[in-house]
């Protein structure tokens, strides 16, 4: 059967589950019973290969309980991190950090609509051009953006991050060359003495798969809860953990109130918890995420955008303005300070390839010898601030054997001394362990 021919049994099969069946009150197998003997009805006494046929269930079926046959057909692809559409005729997809456009397109914008409103109602949630934006996680745990016109002026745009259901761990990362064996062995000591960890970096660097590696070193024995826009965390080697995430309130959520990320990290404060992990902290809340740091919660792990480890700072002051506005910058300085130890921050290279570009201490000027500070970090320091960045590795490149598309390099250690080593030393390590 020519892919022509596919094509008008496939149109036929839809006209015949539409007119002759009641879709919603069909369960999943009973549907693909239906699906399955309508193309009998229509192939009668012609061959139809197993092939043939799995994909013309598959791709009805799908019409109606999955992404839509184009989107989950594209799904399927496990090269690819991240399907963009914006409007019916351009698709495109990002696969190992390059993003290319697909051959390929919705019949019209009727039928991408039809695709955005099956989504929404997987979901359970509502768009349309009252509610134009949504934002939801399909099954497999993918992280959605809907934006639908008036508001997408090109059409209806639909954005989707991958879920993979292998956990990263911190070996991959090594084989993929982000960082080296010696510097996971020491990420692996700052997070069982509990240093708190913050990861920066911009869209795309790597930052919720870097803390689903780091997260995988926390002891078994330990509570955890995790907090999450959308759930992208894999912690699998600790029992007790609890998993909670922020709900959006909607035109058609009645009388559910918003859930924020600020109302989780309080809630989480009273659950007895060994550690907290924000998987993303972009506001008021950043100021309840550094009091439970400071009130007890060491280990705690979270992450943030920024295009610097300085401006991730800098960052970070403006957040914690937003949830109280009254505090002298001064002392929202020292609530940085004292309660972020490390700093790991991540970018996204020229050849697409992502990479761990600086791993640094945070330290308050005023609490600590400033002597064994070497004068190249004291001169980075602002007159007006007490915040100290002690880098301890850097991404070096390797200007002889980078080109224009490919970038060589690697983490180095800096001459600088770790300041910050009482965790360390409370933990049982020895000055021979410290990098």
């Amino acid at each position: 059967m020519t892919l022509e021919e596919q094509e008008t049994l496939i149109q036929k099969v839809k006209t015949a589950v539409n007119l002759e069946t009641e879709v919603a009150k069909l369960s999943d197998d009973q549907l693909k019973e239906a699906i399955e003997s309508f193309i009998t009805r229509f192939t009668e006494g012609r061959f139809l290969s197993l092939s043939e046929r799995w994909n013309i269930v598959s791709t009805v079926y799908n019409s109606y309980r999955g992404l839509g046959g184009l989107l989950d057909s594209i799904m399927k692809d496990p090269t690819i991190t991240e399907v963009m559409v914006n409007g019916p005729d351009n698709i495109f997809v990002e696969k190992k950090g390059v993003i290319t456009r697909l051959n390929r397109s919705f019949g019209d914008e009727e039928e991408l609509t039809s695709t955005v409103r099956r989504i929404a109602n997987q979901a359970h949630m509502e768009v349309s051009p009252a509610s134009p934006i949504c934002d939801l996680v399909l099954n497999d745990g993918s992280r959605v953006n809907i934006v639908v016109p008036p508001i997408a002026l090109e059409g209806s745009t639909i954005t989707i991050r991958k879920f993979f259901k292998d956990p990263m761990t911190m070996e991959k990362l090594i084989g993929f060359g982000s960082l080296s064996q010696e510097i996971a062995d020491f990420l692996h000591k700052l997070v069982q003495a509990r240093y708190n960890i913050f990861i920066a970096g911009g869209t795309g660097s790597g930052k919720t798969t870097f803390l689903n590696a780091l997260s995988n070193y926390i002891p078994q024995d330990e509570r955890i809860i995790t907090i999450e826009d959308a759930p992208e965390l894999q912690i699998v080697n600790v029992p007790n953990i609890v998993r909670m995430q922020t709900r959006k309130a909607t035109a058609s959520s009645g009388k559910e109130r918003e859930i924020t990320i600020q109302d989780l990290i309080k809630s989480s404060l009273r659950m007895r918890p060994d550690r907290i992990v924000v998987g993303e902290v972009r506001g008021a809340e950043a100021l309840d995420m550094l009091q439970a740091m400071n009130t007890g919660h060491d280990g705690s792990l979270s992450t943030g955008h920024a295009n610097s480890a300085r401006d991730m700072i800098s960052r970070l002051e403006t957040m914690v303005l937003q949830g109280s506005s009254d505090l002298p910058l001064r002392a929202v300085r020292q609530q940085i300070a004292s309660a972020v130890d490390v700093m790991v921050f991540l970018s996204r290279l020229r050849d697409h390839s992502r990479k761990t570009m600086m791993i640094t201490e945070i330290l308050d000027k005023s609490v600590i010898d400033v002597e064994k500070l070497r004068p190249e970090v004291l001169r980075t320091v602002a007159d007006d601030s007490n915040i100290v960045l002690n880098p301890l590795f850097v991404f070096e490149e390797d200007e002889e054997k980078s080109t224009l598309h490919k970038v060589v390099g690697r983490l180095v250690r800096t001459k600088n001394e770790m300041i910050g080593t009482e965790k360390l030393f409370r933990a049982g390590f020895t000055r021979a362990d410290i990098i």
